[in-house]
């Protein structure tokens, strides 16, 4: 461990040692179970991702086909900056997050600096999510003139309300209204109470927001690459493993 003016931190050392320990553990674990007690064991797992309904869905499909009688897991949809300190801290196994153009090489220098690893999971063209109510349903593509009027909607940052930091992309545009917000359900409250909008991978879950949220194509030459985040020197976990394959699973069907 290293010590410092801002606290503890983990040294690369150090990573490999909880590696290391972490997989003890385990083996002792499942020896206990094997000769002693027999109870289940208790399967641990979490990710720290963006504010996708997909990751969620992956979330559940991978508890349906692997929970036992007895797990602890964390879905954490959080700030993008958390998410890069959970994966580098091993609060979590995985973080899912996206890139571009914009904020590659900012967020590379993160990943680099905290011996993280970016697999691109799929590219997408940006879509705008409204409610099926909006003027702008009718539409078969959406133009940022189109949006003006409307209010955009975005997640907070916290602390780190950098443009590279922000879960949108088009982040540095000016608005004239502007909501931001902590959670995915208030967000799309918004979206139809107030006829809002927010920009995202055109990836939407109507199991998980319903028939009332919609998304249309948005005129743009950006591109988003959503990925996940692991650490360099950590062997990935069973469910670590198996999470990344239902979440090929459910962007696949879009």
């Amino acid at each position: 461990f290293i010590r410092s003016s801002k606290g503890v931190l983990v040294s690369p050392e150090g990573v490999e040692f909880l590696s290391y320990a972490r997989q003890v553990l385990e083996q002792e674990a499942l020896l206990e179970q094997r000769f002693l007690d027999q109870s289940p064991i208790k399967q641990r797992f979490c990710v720290s991702t963006q504010h996708y309904a997909f990751a969620v869905n992956a979330f559940v499909n991978l508890l349906k086909r692997f929970g036992s009688e007895s797990y602890e897991c964390y879905l954490r949809e959080t700030k993008t900056f958390d998410i890069i300190q959970d994966v580098c801290h091993l609060r979590s196994e995985i973080g899912i997050l996206y890139v571009n153009d914009f904020n590659f090489k900012i967020l590379s220098k993160l990943f680099k600096q905290n011996e993280l690893k970016f697999t691109e999971l799929f590219c997408a063209t940006p879509h705008v999510f409204i409610s099926r109510e909006n003027p702008l349903a009718r539409k078969k593509k959406v133009s940022l003139q189109d949006l003006e009027e409307y209010p955009c909607l975005s997640f907070e940052q916290g602390n780190h309300e950098s443009f590279f930091f922000s879960e949108e992309i088009l982040s540095t545009l000016k608005h004239k209204k502007e909501i931001r917000v902590s959670d995915r359900a208030t967000l799309f409250n918004l979206l139809i109470g107030l006829n809002g909008y927010t920009i995202s991978t055109g990836i939407i879950s109507s199991d998980l927001n319903g028939e009332n949220i919609i998304a249309k194509p948005l005129q743009s030459e950006e591109n988003i690459r959503v990925g996940w985040l692991c650490h360099r020197n950590i062997q990935l976990s069973m469910l670590a493993k198996e999470y990344l394959t239902e979440l090929q699973k459910v962007v696949a069907k879009h």
